[in-house]
């Protein structure tokens, strides 16, 4: 699951660097979103290392996205150790790409609602898109809504690339491999 907010508006802000992995993980295995109502997003499936993978872009707002996450896991009978989603990190700086294995929501909007929305379940790992940090918690939300500049953007994209090359060791479900090939490339 790929965290993003719906529309023109918002595809280039920070808020949907989650989004930006998905489209590529997508268009890298040669899958396709489609937008599905009873799923309140856009899904698609693709292969990876044989295995078969469930996409989902909640087309929602941020703040509703457990609603397509709930709608789908439980749809498919996904338990949350299954779901990986992906998501802007204001606490890592852009370039920074890191996996975790449940934890809270830490002020993120988008995963407040997929706790919620899977009945208090925090299990589901996440990989966390560094996006900086403005300075002032006042400041988040416009930074979030805003569009990194073409160097800091660079740098999002380039740890996008670093996560989609662990994917083949995350799908086989050798999250440590992953985890280790991830957190030790720059």
């Amino acid at each position: 699951m790929g965290l993003g907010n719906p529309g023109p508006a918002y595809a280039g802000n920070r808020h949907n660097a989650g989004l930006w992995f998905l489209r590529r993980l997508c268009a890298g295995h040669g899958g396709e979103l489609r937008h599905r109502d009873k799923f309140h997003g856009e899904t698609g499936t693709i292969r990876i290392g044989g295995r078969e993978i469930r996409l989902l872009w909640p087309a929602t707002f941020m703040n509703l996205s457990g609603r397509a996450i709930a709608a789908l896991s439980s749809f498919y009978r996904i338990e949350p150790e299954q779901i990986l989603i992906a998501y802007d990190e204001i606490d890592f700086p852009a370039g920074t790409v890191r996996f975790k294995a449940g934890g809270g929501d830490g002020g993120h909007n988008g995963l407040r609602s997929v706790i919620e929305s899977l009945g208090g379940r925090r299990e589901f790992r996440r990989l966390r898109i560094g996006v900086g940090h403005p300075g002032h918690k006042s400041l988040v939300i416009g930074y979030v809504l805003g569009d990194p500049p073409a160097e800091e953007r660079e740098r999002i994209d380039g740890a996008i690339a670093r996560a989609m090359a662990v994917m083949p060791s995350a799908a086989a479900g050798d999250w440590e491999a992953a985890t280790r090939e991830l957190h030790s490339t720059k």
